[in-house]
């Protein structure tokens, strides 16, 4: 049964988090600082009445996701660059996700792949289609233009206060027989590669989430947990948290709350082969005509 209060919720987040995106998509250029574009996403999300459901990502070229600027980051944008951003909006954890990537060079063709294989995927959505139909129309988009899907990354289930639920959504052909249902909130989000079509963790996380309450006994690490407590459950980065105590203490402390099982980090992710890597994402609500919440007249 549908939960109609939740879906509205669920509209209202993607409307701010698909105009989020085309803002950060403007603001991507030569020279910008990517630290400058996260932190104005964000402020945008506030600015526009929604909570933050993760951390602004931009991640660039071989990198697929999860690049999170860290305090101080002075890496700018350059000529040639292939741009991912990566939006979360949330009222009352009803998260939308949304994603679009910008061209600095030459690669329209890969662009184009992820964006069809997203649009062509959305176009079966409805109940009783099975999670593989959808990785088949992905990865045969994907093939057809003589890129490869990304195996190791997926869209998902969307929930509340959890970026991520089952199912997942594969970027190619599982052959799972898992079915969408009427009123379900899913992300896809095919990623396309000019490479191994697989990705690796890279070093230097800057995004973290609760996974679990336990007590600590350390004074520094208590008082972050108790800030971090406020995230309710959803992914936060380094650069909050300086906002109200000093890095050395940030960085100590979340380092012990990893290793006591309380976080867990999720560092980026880069192709295997060194490829260079497109994404395209929306939410979607899963009907007979399915409802793209995060779609906007610009994308």
């Amino acid at each position: 049964m549908r939960d109609e209060e939740a879906l509205d919720k669920r509209r209202q987040a993607g409307k701010i988090a698909g105009l989020a995106r085309d803002y950060g998509k403007k603001l991507v250029k030569p020279g910008v600082p990517l630290l400058d574009v996260a932190e104005k996403i964000e402020e945008f999300i506030l600015d526009h009445g929604v909570g933050i459901g993760f951390p602004a990502q931009i991640s660039r070229n071989v990198i697929a996701a999860h690049y999170c600027p860290c305090p101080g980051d002075e890496t700018v944008f350059e000529k040639g660059d292939l741009v991912k951003v990566d939006v979360g909006t949330e009222i009352d954890g009803y998260i939308a996700d949304t994603a679009t990537t910008v061209n600095l060079g030459e690669h329209d063709k890969l662009l184009r792949a992820s964006r069809e294989a997203l649009n062509n995927a959305i176009k079966i959505v409805k109940p009783g289609v099975t999670i593989g139909e959808i990785g088949k129309v992905v990865g045969e988009t994907i093939g057809a233009l003589g890129f490869k899907p990304i195996r190791n990354l997926s869209g998902h289930g969307v929930g509340q206060y959890k970026v991520h639920i089952g199912p997942s959504i594969p970027n190619f052909d599982t052959g799972g027989t898992t079915t969408l249902h009427d009123g379900q909130v899913i992300a896809i989000e095919p990623f396309a590669s000019t490479g191994a079509g697989l990705v690796s963790d890279l070093p230097d996380c800057e995004i973290f989430m609760q996974e679990a309450k336990k007590p600590v006994r350390n004074i520094i690490t208590r008082a972050l947990l108790k800030e971090i407590e406020k995230y309710n459950g959803l992914p936060f980065t380094t650069r909050w948290l300086v906002k109200k105590f000093p890095l050395g203490k940030v960085q100590y402390a979340l380092r012990d709350l990893h290793t006591q099982g309380i976080i867990n980090n999720y560092p980026p992710l880069a192709d295997r082969g060194g490829g260079m890597v497109s994404q395209a994402e929306h939410t979607i609500i899963v009907g007979e005509k399915p409802e793209v919440v995060t779609k906007t007249d610009v994308e």
